[in-house]
């Protein structure tokens, strides 16, 4: 299966039309992919991009993102009275701000927590108090079983959100998150770190038994679209990836370079888990994605349709079916 053939179109009953959506952390590599597919989409539409670093927004807006129907906010998700002023009169939140680097997280715990958690919690009480309609939040492989504290933050962040769906009432704010792993060409993923280290002839790699799903920028755009349309409130919607092997994705991008075993670092699995086996009782299979529901009295009958998993049932990167080819890996590190 190429990397590209895996669209999630599910979103195309999704009407935006005329509706503001604010994104947190919008001027990461995801932001910038999702206004360019939300203006060139849908008419009308207002996108709010909520971010605290001035100068990423004026090289977002040189590189031409810089539409009439743009807004950049300045503004951090520590900040609940700004996230308040931020959150008027919009419909749809999309939360991408967090802090990522594992080892950075790790170093720095304090910071993880007061923008990954706090920042969460901030974020859902702005969009109670300012009557947002729906709001999704972007999760990350490493919240199932975490063995670092980004995973851990990560975790409690979905966990805030699905609960969120109880303080809302019937009528009010809808909360779902997304989970999925590495963003093929992301800053700080493998692929610009390997055509980095190219040019020395040399490169490092932790152990040359590791497994990643892989997801193009592309598709997580369509896959977050698709989950906010078939959200209903409280589910954590995980795509159905291809794996890739470590060493596979060397020998695609750098057949003549030296490889040099640095191990594994501190918090880093040495296969990926996207769901796991104590999850399996509330995760539902559709054609192209998981769904896990939460395990709550509120929630009521799921019409997303899908078969539930059988017990046991984990999805982790080694013992997938899918698997990227050598064309699609060279493909891929096009990107």
């Amino acid at each position: 299966m190429g990397i590209d053939n895996l669209m999630f179109e599910d979103f195309k009953q999704l009407d935006l039309n005329n509706k503001t959506i604010l994104i947190t952390g919008g001027t990461g590599s995801f932001g910038r992919r999702f206004a360019s597919i939300v203006l060139s989409r849908w008419k009308n539409v207002k996108l709010i991009v909520f971010s605290r670093d001035e100068l990423k927004q004026y090289e977002m807006r040189q590189a031409g993102l810089n539409h009439d129907n743009m807004r950049y906010f300045i503004g951090d998700v520590r900040d609940v009275n700004r996230l308040r002023r931020a959150f008027r009169n919009v419909d749809i939140v999309v939360h991408a701000a967090a802090l990522k680097q594992v080892p950075a997280c790790e170093y720095n715990p304090h910071e993880a927590i007061l923008t990954n958690i706090i920042g969460a919690q901030n974020v859902i009480e702005a969009a109670l108090d300012c009557n947002v309609s729906k709001i999704i939040a972007l999760s990350t492989d490493k919240a199932a079983a975490p063995v670092n504290l980004y995973g851990a933050t990560k975790l409690v962040s979905e966990k805030l959100f699905v609960q969120a769906n109880s303080y809302s009432g019937q009528q009010g704010t809808r909360f779902a998150c997304v989970r999925y792993g590495n963003v093929v060409g992301s800053r700080g993923s493998v692929v610009p770190l390997f055509k980095k280290q190219l040019q020395t002839g040399t490169i490092t790699i932790t152990d040359k038994r590791m497994t990643r799903f892989w997801i193009t920028l592309e598709q997580g755009v369509r896959f977050v679209l698709s989950s906010l349309n078939m959200m209903s409130g409280g589910e954590v919607f995980v795509p159905k990836l291809p794996s890739m092997n470590i060493m596979d994705l060397a020998t695609a991008i750098a057949p003549e370079c030296d490889v040099k075993f640095i191990g594994i670092r501190p918090g880093e699995k040495l296969h990926e888990a996207m769901i796991s086996v104590d999850e399996a009782p509330q995760t539902l299979a559709l054609p192209d994605r998981y769904v896990l529901q939460p395990a709550h009295a509120w929630w009521g009958q799921s019409n997303l349709g899908g078969e539930e998993v059988p017990d046991g049932f984990s999805y982790v990167s080694n013992v997938n079916d899918n698997w990227l080819s050598n064309a699609d890996l060279i493909e891929m590190a096009a990107l």
